[in-house]
């Protein structure tokens, strides 16, 4: 017979990795990690990991911090702080410290882990599951760790299902119809195709499950080898695959789906560009990704905020929103919004004409200003009247300006336009 998913989910402590500085976002990362980046109105990147796990019934939890802490350990406490050790639950912040030497940093992936092994042992979980903590996607943790207890493996790596000609950016899998892994491949020129599927390739997600025991011992030797990286991508998993039994776990076959989301949604929103683009889509007629699944909740810290409210109804001064997303505490005060994302408590004033914006919290857009395509950061203030999305010259000179024509726009650039 085999196991029970959940009964595994509750043997199983989650290990977040949430140390990233995510530098391809520029200056979103300038105060914060990526884990702790805003998306979708009022979510942190970190918070989808994060409800997977609870999801899937894990109730012990890990989060593993290094680069510009604060915000993400502050969301942390004030959102996550549900957890009770009288229910065996726990949510341990793990900030970079001197527990084993006299090095500080996280050297790597697999270091950070090494470094926290008192803290794992302590509770004594039988799986362990490390976790990216920066991605967008919803995942039965449950069902990947069974087909680890199942399989007999010695790793079990969670895999998405990307065409070939897009797989050269990751870490890519060689698999054989048994889903053993074969070959582990950073970042090939010519990916291995996927058993069945020729058009397709198996990229790593960046989440492993383990036996606790097992990892321990393997990282301990990792951890004295002056050779390795101390990192799972570069050292741990082509070890595994090279000397022991790893399997790979495609994603399809535990995301979690409504009946509105036709196939399986991941993503990283690493970059301006990407950030901008899956906060857009979720204004879409009909989102791939489905934010009004109560049955999968993502969990989060949640303002106390009036709902948004629109005022004036003037022609050319009405408050107005077309295919676009308010969060709570808004004020439309007579502007026009297409296809825009507002987080909690943005204001945009009279005149003003937004398209394509993702306004983070407590941004204001002041009169008669018009915005098309654009990044704001949180708390910025847009002066009046001004016009972002016309001059393409102009605006890369004021502003972040990615090649597809994202301006990203932080309050220091706003400084800057007065000197």
């Amino acid at each position: 017979m085999e196991n029970e998913p959940q009964k595994l989910a509750q043997q199983t402590m989650a290990f977040v990795l949430a140390g990233g500085r995510g530098s391809r976002l520029f200056e979103l990362t300038d105060r914060r990690a990526k884990p702790a980046m805003y998306f979708g109105g009022k979510s942190r990147i970190i918070d989808f990991a994060l409800s997977n796990a609870v999801n899937s019934g894990i109730r012990r939890i890990g989060v593993a911090t290094q680069y510009k802490a604060h915000s993400l350990i502050r969301h942390l406490q004030r959102g996550w702080s549900f957890f009770r050790a009288e229910r065996n639950e726990s949510l341990d912040i793990l900030p970079a410290s001197q527990q084993m030497n006299n090095e500080n940093w996280y050297k790597g992936t697999a270091d950070a882990v090494a470094q926290n092994i008192d803290v794992i042992r302590g509770y004594g979980p039988k799986y362990i599951i490390i976790l990216a903590g920066d991605h967008i996607y919803k995942q039965d943790y449950s069902k990947m760790i069974a087909h680890h207890v199942n399989s007999g493996a010695d790793v079990t790596v969670g895999c998405i299902e990307v065409p070939r000609k897009e797989a050269s950016g990751f870490g890519v899998m060689k698999v054989a119809d048994d889903d053993r892994i074969l070959d582990f491949i950073e970042k090939p020129a010519d990916p291995p195709p996927m058993p069945g599927h020729p058009d397709m390739a198996l990229a790593s997600m960046g989440i492993y499950v383990f036996e606790t025991d097992y990892l321990c011992e393997l990282l301990l030797k990792d951890a004295s080898n002056p050779e390795s990286s101390n990192d799972f991508g570069n050292d741990i998993i082509p070890d595994i695959v090279k000397h022991g039994k790893a399997i790979a776990h495609p994603f399809s076959r535990s995301c979690v789906r409504s009946g509105l989301e036709e196939k399986p949604y991941w993503r990283d929103v690493g970059t301006v560009d990407a950030f901008w683009q899956a906060n857009v889509d979720l204004t879409d007629f009909k989102p791939e990704l489905d934010l009004y699944d109560n049955s999968w909740p993502i969990w989060t810290y949640s303002e106390l905020t009036a709902p948004a409210k629109f005022i004036h109804n003037e022609e050319g001064r009405r408050g107005n929103a077309v295919s676009s997303m308010v969060s709570g505490g808004c004020i439309i005060s007579g502007s026009t919004l297409d296809r825009c994302f507002l987080f909690t408590g943005v204001r945009t004033h009279s005149y003003s004409e937004l398209e394509g914006v993702v306004a983070t919290p407590y941004a204001e857009i002041n009169r008669r200003a018009h915005l098309k395509n654009v990044v704001l950061d949180r708390g910025v203030v847009i002066p009046e009247g001004l016009i972002v999305g016309e001059d393409a010259d102009e605006d890369a000179r004021r502003f972040r300006r990615t090649k597809n024509g994202i301006c990203l726009i932080t309050q220091p650039m706003i400084d800057r336009l007065d000197q």
